[in-house]
């Protein structure tokens, strides 16, 4: 009996030996990406939530893009920031920005080596899926006065009716003076909205496929329904509406042509769950990178390479026009940039500093939703809580429209953010062939420079209301603010 406890009591500890092994070397050759909350500590938490009122705060003020770069210009002009155009030389140190037709915006911390050994970029968008105004909107139907629109983006139309919805943008009067227009985001305001189709009625629209139930040309803001006075007048409850914005802003109908206007969800960013974990709020998709890249900006004082937060507009369309990524104006910002920073330059200075560049493509996601799994991979998707996502490749089918990083980039930041213990994570858009999407990362890629596309976790993107988690969130300027700070 003593020697069958003894040889147990070896074949036991031979046991616990071996399983130990197996765990230590699990750990070293397989990949996890744990759910961060069990990771950080207290004060982490609270930085992550504190974060996330300052994030909120901006959501709920930046509803368009040229909100967003008008608060973003205000921010960094108090952090020191000038236009560039003030600046004939720059040198170590020197704080610049340039706003991109009032609708973009770069901004730039300059460093302390040669610009021709290049630059760290941070790239995200600031222009989300909305509802653009028709040149002639306004019309009278059944003693109701609406407003027809066109929808900017990849939306599912049936989201945007029957939510309260806010107006904001600026319109040109006769005389070429602008006027701001902002409704429906105070307390107070009067909100604006789309009508649907009662359930009793409608037998005939529930038939229709997801993308028509509402179709495009149903998406009629209403706006009033209060007639002019006087009896005897035709369209008189349209003519009470352009005589109420006549004596409030001083336009006329013809001031619509040249008005950029858009309907976007009203109300602030809010929190989301009983633990408050989430952020909820319109426009995540894409202002949560360009936040979290110009927080991480303008967290820096001094840096090697120069670090540069670019902005851009028209992603959500393909980034065509001279304020999308697609435009010669951030190239002109750099060569601007490298010529001030040196007493001669050339194409081949400029290109050579191109060609030293390392970029991050800042956009979102889709995170992984147990209610719809069927459309992800699951071993190949991100998830919620875990970190920022480096994405290699985006694009649809066979990788169309994508730069494909190079692995020997990819290699680079992960050993940096591992380095500087950055969690991270990694994922595709969906199965193959069931969808895809598309960044600026190639534009920028077709300069030269290295480019990867990154960026946080969403759920219900392209919505009136994405949801993101504070930890990603927080995580993500920790990620951008490493790579600008930190990227050979």
């Amino acid at each position: 009996m003593e020697e069958k406890k003894a040889a147990g009591g070896k074949n036991l500890k031979q046991d616990t030996l071996l399983a130990k092994e197996t765990k230590k070397l699990k750990e070293a050759l397989e990949v996890k990406y744990p759910n961060l909350w069990d990771k950080i500590d207290e004060e982490d938490k609270k930085a992550a939530y504190s974060f996330a009122e300052s994030y909120k705060d901006f959501l709920s003020r930046a509803k368009t893009e040229r909100v967003f770069v008008n608060v973003s210009v205000e921010t960094l002009e108090s952090l020191g920031y000038v236009p560039l155009s003030e600046k004939k030389t720059l040198k170590a140190g020197d704080k610049v920005y340039e706003s991109v037709h009032g609708k973009a915006l770069i901004a730039a911390l300059i460093g302390s080596r040669p610009l021709k050994e290049g630059c760290n970029l941070v790239g995200a968008h600031v222009d989300a899926p909305r509802l653009d105004l028709k040149p002639h909107p306004i019309y009278e139907d059944s003693d109701l006065v609406l407003m027809k629109t066109h929808y900017y983006g990849g939306i599912k139309k049936y989201q945007w009716t029957a939510i309260p919805l806010a107006m904001h943008g600026i319109i040109y009067r006769k005389d070429g003076t602008p006027q701001t227009i902002s409704i429906g985001e105070s307390d107070d305001d009067p909100v604006l909205t789309i009508t649907d189709l009662l359930p009793h009625l409608g037998k005939d629209q529930m038939s229709r496929k997801a993308p028509d139930l509402i179709k495009g040309e149903e998406l009629n803001v209403l706006i009033g329904g209060l007639p002019y006075p006087d009896p005897d007048t035709s369209g008189r409850f349209k003519l009470g509406i352009l005589q109420l914005l006549h004596e409030r802003y001083g336009i006329t109908e013809q001031d619509w042509v040249t008005a950029e206007v858009e309907l976007v969800p009203a109300g602030p960013a809010r929190d989301v769950g009983l633990d408050r974990s989430y952020i909820g709020a319109y426009a995540q998709d894409d202002r949560v990178c360009s936040y979290t890249a110009l927080a991480a900006l303008t967290s820096l004082e001094t840096v090697e390479k120069t670090a540069i937060a670019m902005l851009f507009d028209k992603e959500e369309i393909g980034s065509d026009g001279n304020t999308g990524a697609q435009s010669r104006a951030y190239e002109n910002f750099l060569y601007t940039i490298l010529a001030k920073s040196q007493k001669q330059t050339d194409r081949l200075d400029f290109q050579q500093m191109v060609d030293n560049s390392n970029m991050l493509s800042a956009d979102v996601t889709n995170g992984f939703d147990p209610t719809f799994p069927t459309v992800s991979d699951s071993r190949n998707n991100s998830y919620l809580g875990r970190g920022i996502s480096l994405v290699k490749y985006v694009g649809s089918r066979g990788k169309s429209g994508t730069s494909d990083a190079n692995v020997e980039f990819l290699s680079k930041v992960i050993r940096l953010f591992n380095e500087k213990e950055i969690p991270w994570q990694t994922g595709e858009m969906g199965k193959v062939d069931e969808g895809g999407g598309g960044t600026i990362a190639k534009f920028l890629a077709h300069l030269g420079m290295e480019v990867l596309d990154c960026g946080v976790p969403v759920l219900s993107m392209h919505s009136p209301f994405e949801v993101t988690s504070k930890i990603d969130v927080y995580m993500t300027f920790q990620a951008y603010r490493a790579f600008m700070d930190g990227m050979d």
